[in-house]
């Protein structure tokens, strides 16, 4: 059996008594203390995540913007400098190869972000469209480490320690130094909350986590990570996205611009219909959990849930589900089988929880 990679925080986890489990090739805390303090640490206050599992690839030169923009659904060259675009990564036939955050750092130079499960998926594809554009596209996953300031409390806390932070916008970026080191401050993040991603050198990371921990940041897993993402409705690759489905598939249309010029996928997207609607369920009653089916009034099978678990803020079962479209129910009753027996869900248009970004 291949073994897990760590990441460089991996010993300061294990001081924190975190709990490690294999996740997408890595060994990462799943929590530390529970699950429900970690995700109020979050809403409340501040918490921090090490997510340096993801990828990083950045693209310089003089046709970085333009080879970027032809990959992805999301408008990149129409995006202002200093912004960060969330965009599926489609294949001709509009299929979802991943979901991926875009900064357009400074002109010729662009940083992809991608999820750690499809690092070299996503690189082999990218660089197999590289033909043609002036610009250099290099895998630096290895070489950088990535923090998450989560919580209403992230912007106070993060800077002091920086030699600049301006109140940048949500989904924007900006590079500046921590002490001797050089950083990338992204004001976006996976929990509906305001926050900051910053990517930097291990020895960087390492130093600032050090850093949060004596300021009594909360140190939070994936668990709190997936509780959080799910109340705010962030879907997620693997449950929501996957390499069946395209973006009207997964409510991600709003990022198909159809009016660019031209970028992989296009054409299919143009003539592609939803086969699935995604829905967001709240449970009374029952936990509702990844692969249980979802059923009309009627108790026939209509779709699965992707995601489900117990909102720590509301106390109900929350999930997502994906719905045959044909099957979607006019009256819009729906039930989640759990172990066999039909527990009622009521269809909700709004995320469940509301988060505070800025």
């Amino acid at each position: 059996m291949e073994s897990l990679q760590k990441t460089y925080l991996y010993d300061e986890h294990v001081k924190l008594g975190g709990k490690i489990v294999p996740f997408a090739g890595w060994d990462m805390p799943v929590q530390y203390t529970s699950v429900k303090d970690e995700v109020l640490a979050v809403r409340n206050n501040v918490g921090v995540f090490d997510v340096s599992h993801m990828g990083e690839f950045f693209v310089e030169g003089k046709d970085a913007e333009a080879f970027v923009d032809s990959l992805v659904t999301n408008d990149i060259q129409g995006a202002e400098m200093g912004k960060a675009i969330y965009s599926p990564l489609c294949r001709e036939d509009g299929t979802v190869i991943d979901d991926l955050i875009v900064y357009k750092l400074t002109t010729g130079h662009v940083m992809i972000c991608v999820n750690a499960s499809n690092i070299d998926k996503d690189f082999n594809w990218i660089k197999s469209k590289h033909t043609g554009f002036k610009c250099n596209l290099t895998n630096k996953s290895s070489e950088y480490s990535l923090l998450a300031l989560q919580g209403p409390k992230s912007f106070e806390i993060l800077r002091p320690l920086l030699r600049e932070l301006p109140d940048l916008e949500y989904y924007s970026v900006f590079q500046t130094e921590f002490g001797t080191h050089q950083v990338i401050i992204a004001r976006t993040g996976y929990t509906g909350e305001d926050g900051f991603e910053i990517f930097g050198s291990h020895e960087a990371i390492k130093a600032l986590w050090q850093k949060f921990m004596t300021l009594k940041v909360v140190p939070c897993g994936l668990a709190a990570r997936d509780v959080l993402r799910l109340e705010v409705c962030y879907p997620l690759y693997g449950h929501e996205l996957n390499d069946e489905v395209n973006p009207y598939d997964a409510g991600l249309g709003w990022t198909v611009k159809g009016a660019k010029t031209n970028f992989i996928g296009k054409e299919a997207l143009a003539s592609k219909k939803a086969r699935y609607k995604l829905v967001k369920l709240v449970l009374e009653r029952g936990i509702p959990r990844e692969g249980y089916p979802v059923l009309n009034g009627k108790n026939e099978a209509i779709g699965v849930v992707t995601s489900g678990t117990m909102s720590v803020v509301t106390n109900k079962g929350i999930a997502f589900a994906r719905i045959e479209i044909d099957k979607v129910p006019a009256d819009e009753v729906f039930n989640v089988d759990i172990r066999q027996k039909s527990y009622p869900a009521q269809l909700v248009k709004k995320p469940f929880v509301t988060g505070g970004h800025k």
